[in-house]
């Protein structure tokens, strides 16, 4: 490495301190001399490998020293002889720690905070000079902001160091080596400084010296390696043994790329998509249209310094012009002053939020890498990877969009859009240079996107004109053979299944008398007056088509059309101003199957499929935004108000899990990948003003872990209006019902790292892969949100969808037919039913379905649909075969996506799937009268049709009212409790009741199934006529001090209610004598249901509990009415079951960390046992007074202090016992538990506990001290 000698750089003002330092030194001790002249050796700064890469992507094109060296600053160099380094670093070791110190007086740590944030240049040997000029990062020197005393303690360091060696203190310069130039007047050097000056400051706390050597290899070659560390703070010295590599691959760098080899993926260059404003929520994305957009246009770099932006403003209006908007914009030339402008302006903020690239001007974000750059701008979200090409400053940007692709089968396979610029000039280099360019850029998307549909946008630099080439042949400019490689591109296209897209829709029989190769030229000096301007500099005068646009679809995009932009011009009194020497181009494509494979079903699935049949429906109720109109009258559409407070209160509870509120920000860095994310209705986007939100947290934790720290932090948050409910035991595991800010929640759990770790692109991981071999229970946990993040990315039309789903939902739910519990839809079922009407009404008509049309064929095709016999699923995701046997107890098949299992409607009944039957029947019905009553209705058309569907969706007290008075005889079942809680015990009584009923409709159907019951989904209570009051038994609560503490009267601890099913002949020609025998068998079943529900002693308590289910007429009914009041409401002291709940399948499914059970495990003895009063302490109590009581074990101690939120593990050291030296200290965090680690040391050889703050001993094994678990006994 071209290093400057420490005498070369001008010198810098020495301190008084320093000055002190090195007399007092020397007073000490008068060393030997060392030398210090040799380039095989070096001392200096490196920082952390984290701040490495925004250097190296610098370096790594413009320092000719990587990655011979690692970032660094130079603190002594050249150094001294190899043979003498150990003898010279531990001089340097004795002389750091002694007594005295070498930095500011008023620093309790000698560490230094190195800040480089300034250019500057070393100019070797004149403006222009074969060396070239050294252009590095160095201190602001700014003394009001105090950044000038690292200067002063580094040069001390330094002068102790040369003290120690026998050396004088010297002229010295703190920098760090970014790149090389040449003419520091030119513009390269100016463009090439500033683009240094834009990288974010580089500041880190040194705490070492690290000690470089030299390795030369036997090709002339050599590579600085590690050899060892000197600590600043003790002088201690880390010797490797063997020199250690700064970076893996750093051999392989040295060579280059080699001619022939296959493109491989940049990870240095390639980074992250950045977002121009709000980034929209993961659940919410944006509709992809069924067609997308590709743009590509090359801006024309200014090359001279100052840059002038002249033309920048009418670049904008060129970008943003109507014949060239589009979903994707690729750009080419692009400078950090061009992108800073660009990305300043608003319009391009709002129609392409994503870009590969930041705006350099900005803090914190780095400047492009190269001079001219590729950069990318969408209107959807994407990732991208920079792959390299054989020359510097070449590459392919491979950009990948998350939410636009077509799937096959369960896998989701994105669109992948390659951005080039390749080489430019018509020479043999060149020409060669571009074809193997283009062989490796098909060749990487061959191997890492073999099936995923391609787009090539760009400037390909490629020579069209035949005129031009002939030219060059006969000038000698080019071989006959580089001629035939210009010909023979677009056979490699061909090959690899590409379509010029100018080429599939340019009129081939216009302009037969045209040049060949200059029709569709995007660069045209003849028509372009700045390619003109660079055509008369640079002689190539000939129109060519330079930039192009291929695509491969692979059956999911074609090509629609094709057109050029940029045309624009600006009128200036010298000339006329154009945006750039190159037009733009653009291609529309269709995306066919809407997001979906063009893969045809198999014939298996084919035979499965219900065919969907489009209903127009009368004119007047097709009209768009009626069904809008009719679910706003009704005010089931939320307000923006309700999306602000649901946003802001998922929020919050998202911060206060995963505790990103803490101010320990290397704590919050420290923890464990714990993904938030919501499911169900909120997620789908289908939720209402009265909907909770579902919320699962993945993480890698046991449910019994996660619970314990979810419980403190939530509670700790209570004066942010945040409370817990109730803790629930569900069937899927622990759940809390939570209220945030108003809103309520459910909280769910699934231990699952594999999947946290790999969030979110986990979700487009196919179900063969390793990642899903988890438990059936985690599985079933996942998948509510594999299911909706796949209806998300593969419905035609996510809006209508939504209207649909609410307008169905709504309906459902005033018809009593929206409750899984009792055996009908539930919301999922519902999407499942609409999405695949929606697919292939949308692949009938070749566009997606209004909400209107939706709805009605929905009515319409589900009214003839024959529930018994067929299944309901989506044959665009079940497109091969259908993993799924339909038993015989399975009266109804919804089938979702992805496993454990596929039929949603396990809990249906044969009795449940007829209503739902014969509710389909009667809305499609509903809607063909009720739509020829509005047609006929002359005087408010407008009203007509909103009542029309509005009709549908009468509030549930009417429909209610109807349930009542449609039967003549019901199954009654009365309960009653009194002395119990309405939001634990009776809510936990009632909710076991209404668990067993789908069972009771089963066995009642067995019994008799002549009868055809209906159950209503939902609790009845009686109205006094004359008082207008609620019924109840009118007996006082129980009294006592639990009663006052909680609020609660006598009536809210008293209740009664009934649930009621209809009974009907199942068939008219049913006669008196088996009607007679059916009752009977019904009045058998309902005894035993009551003996059986009575002899459940864990739910059933004769002394509280009451319960009859007989058979009653209409007239015996008396005054019924909904049950309207909310159950779950918090009461003080019931967020925990009363019962162990350790969920030991789950978690030993899992596999998961026994010690972090074992934590969780000791929390819920404590709550259980101290209460609430005794958590937010840990009294200390000194164990070795009462011998009888239980030692914890290190390990527990361990786990404590790890996972105890309320400790900080990073302020705790562990004395241990080394076998040969003795007593040891190690930091907390650095303790390692595997026994595969290298530095796993065993845990009974673990002393102590150690509290740095105070210095405190918190556990020792050896006096049986324990202060973490003091109040545990």
């Amino acid at each position: 490495m071209a290093e400057p000698s420490t005498s070369s750089p001008p010198p810098s003002p020495r301190t008084p301190s320093s000055i002190h330092f090195q007399q007092e030194f020397q007073q000490q001790q008068q060393p030997a001399v060392f030398s210090l002249t040799s380039h095989d050796t070096a001392l200096a700064l490196v920082p952390p490998s984290s701040l490495w890469p925004r250097i190296d992507r610098l370096r790594a094109l413009y320092d000719k020293a990587y990655p011979k060296w690692p970032p660094h600053v130079n603190l002594v160099y050249p150094f001294v002889r190899p043979d003498l380094l150990d003898e010279a670093v531990d001089r340097v070791a004795a002389a750091l720690s002694s007594s005295f110190s070498w930095g500011s007086t008023s620093s309790p740590k000698r560490q230094i905070r190195v800040r480089l944030a300034r250019p500057g240049v070393f100019e070797h040997g004149g403006r222009k000079n074969k060396n070239g000029n050294t252009i590095y990062l160095c201190d602001d020197e700014d003394p009001g902001q105090g950044e000038s005393v690292c200067l002063g303690v580094l040069e001390g360091l330094r002068n102790t160091v040369l003290a120690s060696l026998g050396q004088a203190s010297g002229d010295y310069r703190m920098h760090l080596t970014v790149a090389q130039s040449e003419d520091v007047e030119a513009a390269p050097h100016k463009f090439l400084l500033d683009k240094v000056g834009l990288l974010p400051p580089v500041e880190w706390e040194a705490a070492e010296l690290a000690v470089l050597v030299r390795e030369r290899d036997g090709g002339g070659g050599s590579v600085m390696r590690l050899w060892g560390r000197i600590g600043l703070e003790d002088g201690r010295v880390e010797r490797l043994g063997s020199l250690a590599a700064f970076y893996q691959d750093a051999k392989a760098s040295l060579l280059g790329p080699r001619e022939g080899e296959d493109a491989e993926r940049d990870l240095l260059q390639s980074g992250v998509s950045y977002c121009g404003g709000e980034e929209p929520e993961r659940w919410a994305p944006p509709f992809v249209p069924p067609k997308l957009a590709v743009a590509s246009y090359n801006v024309l770099a200014e090359f001279e310094w100052p840059p002038s932006e002249a033309r920048y403003p009418l670049v904008v209006r060129n970008i943003l012009a109507e014949n060239a908007q589009a979903d994707v914009l690729v750009l080419q030339e692009v400078t950090d002053g061009f992108l800073s402008y660009l990305l300043s302006d608003k319009q391009i903020r709002e129609a392409y939020p994503f870009c590969s690239h930041g705006p350099p001007h900005l803090d914190g974000i780095e400047p492009l890498p190269s001079f001219l750059n590729i950069v990318v701008l969408s209107a959807t979200p994407f990732d991208w990877e920079y792959v390299s090409l054989n020359r510097k400053h070449k590459g392919v940007l491979v950009a990948r969009f998350k939410r636009v692709g077509r799937t096959d089968g369960d896998k989701f396979l994105p669109v992948v859009l390659a951005a080039v610029h390749l080489t430019h000039g018509l020479a043999d280099g060149a020409v060669a240079s571009k074809k193997s360019d283009i062989k490796r850029i098909i060749g990487y998307l061959s191997k890492n996107y073999p099936d995923h549909p391609w787009i090539l946008a760009g400037d390909f630099n490629a020579t069209t004109s035949s005129i031009s080439i002939n030219a060059a042949v006969k000038a000698k400019a080019i071989s006959e053979q580089s001629a035939s490689h210009l010909a023979s591109l677009d056979n490699l296209f061909s090959e690899a299944r590409l379509v010029d897209a100018w080429k599939s829709t340019a009129d081939n029989e216009a302009d037969d008398q045209g040049v060949e190769g200059e029709r569709g030229a995007t660069w045209d000096p003849t028509a372009n007056g700045m390619a003109a301007v660079m055509a008369a500099s640079g002689g190539n005068k000939w129109p060519h088509r330079y930039d192009r646009i291929l695509v491969r679809g692979e059956g999911f995009l074609e090509i629609a059309d094709f057109n050029m932009f940029g045309f624009l011009t600006e009128q200036r009194p010298e000339s006329e101003l154009f945006a750039s020497d190159h037009w733009g181009v653009r291609c529309t494509l269709n995306m066919s199957g809407l997001g979906e494979s063009s893969e045809e079903p198999s014939e298996e699935i084919s035979e499965l499929v219900v065919p969907v049949q489009p209903e127009k429906g009368p004119e007047h109720l097709v009209v768009a935004g009626s069904v809008k109109d009719a679910l706003v009258e009704l005010q089931v559409i939320p307000s923006e108000a309700d999306a602000t407070k649901r946003k802001r209160a998922l929020d919050l509870l998202k911060s206060v899990i995963l505790d990103t509120t803490s101010t320990n920000a290397a704590r919050v860095r420290s923890h464990p990948t714990i993904v938030v994310v919501p499911v169900g209705s909120y997620a789908l986007g289908v939720w209402t003003s009265s909907s909770d939100i579902d919320v699962l947290c993945i993480g890698p934790f046991s449910s019994n872990t996660f619970f314990a720290l979810a419980s403190q932090r939530l509670r700790k948050a209570s004066a942010q209006g945040i409370r817990i409910l109730r803790r629930v035991q569900a069937n899927t595991g622990t759940m809390l019902e939570l209220e945030v800010d108003g809103i309520r929640f459910d909280l769910q759990y699934c231990p699952a790292a594999s999947i946290a770790e790999r969030w979110p692109d986990v979700l487009r991981a196919s179900a063969s892969d390793p990642v899903w071999s988890l438990s059936a229970q985690a599985l079933s946990k996942l998948k509510a949100i594999r299911d909706i993040d796949y209806l998300r990315r593969s419905l035609p039309d996510l809006t209508a969808f939504r209207l649909a789903h609410r307008f169905v939902k709504t309906w459902a739910k005033a018809r009593g037919i929206y409750s899984a519990r009792f055996g009908f839809l539930s919301g999922i079922q519902i999407a499942i039913l609409l999405a695949r009407v929606q697919k292939l009404l949308a692949r009938e008509l070749g566009a997606s379905p209004t909400p209107e049309a939706l709805v009605a064929t929905f009515f319409h095709h589900y009214a003839r649909f024959d529930w018994s016999a067929r299944l309901a699923f989506d044959p665009f995701f079940h497109r091969r075969r259908l993993p799924y046997s339909r038993t015989a107890r399975e009266p109804l098949a919804i089938l979702g996506y992805f496993p454990p299992a596929l039929n949603t409607a396990l809990a249906a009944s044969v009795p449940s799937a007829r209503t739902l039957a014969s509710e389909f029947r009667r809305a499609s019905e509903a809607l063909l009268l009720r739509s020829a009553t509005a047609a006929t209705a002359a005087t408010n058309p407008a009203s007509s049709l909103t009542s029309s569907w509005s009709s549908l969706l009468s509030s549930p007290a009417a429909h209610a009212a109807e349930f009542l008075a449609a039967h003549k005889s019901y199954v009654r079942l009365d309960v009653q409790y009194w002395g119990l809680s309405r939001s634990r015990s009776g809510a936990r009584f009632l909710g076991w009741l209404e668990s067993r009923c789908v069972g009771l409709l089963v066995d009642l159907h067995r019994r008799a199934p002549g009868l055809h019951v209906r159950m209503w989904p939902a609790r009845f209570v009686e109205r006094d006529g004359e008082s207008g009051n609620i019924v109840s038994s009118g007996a006082s609560g129980t009294g006592g001090k639990n009663e006052e503490e909680e609020g609660i009267t006598g009536d809210e601890r008293d209740f009664r209610c009934c649930y009621l099913i209809g009974l009907d002949k199942g068939s008219p020609d049913m006669s008196k004598e088996d009607l007679k025998v059916a009752f009977g068998a019904l009045q058998t079943g309902l005894a035993r249901f009551e003996a059986q529900m009575r002899g459940d002693e864990k739910y059933f308590d004769a002394k509280s509990c009451w319960l009859s289910a007989t058979v009653v007429n209409r007239a015996e009914l008396g005054e019924l009415e909904l049950d309207s009041r909310e159950w779950g409401e918090h009461t003080l002291g019931e967020e925990e079951f009363d019962e162990e709940d350790e969920e030991g399948e789950e978690e030993a499914a899992s596999g998961l960390d026994s010690e972090h059970d074992e934590f969780a495990r000791k929390e819920n003895k404590k709550k259980k046992k101290g209460g609430s009063a005794a958590r937010k302490q840990i009294a200390a109590v000194d164990l070795r007074a009462d011998k009888t009581k239980k030692f914890r074990t290190a390990a527990d101690a361990l786990n404590r202090i790890r996972w105890d939120p309320q400790l900080d593990s990073s302020d705790y050291v562990v004395g241990y016992e080394d076998r040969f030296i003795g007593v040891q200290e190690k930091e907390l965090g650095a303790w390692k538990s595997e026994q595969t680690d290298d530095e796993f040391i065993p845990q009974h050889r673990i002393l102590y506990f150690r509290r740095k703050s105070d210095g405190k001993l918190v556990w020792d094994r050896r006096t049986r001290l324990d202060e973490l678990f003091g109040n545990a006994a």
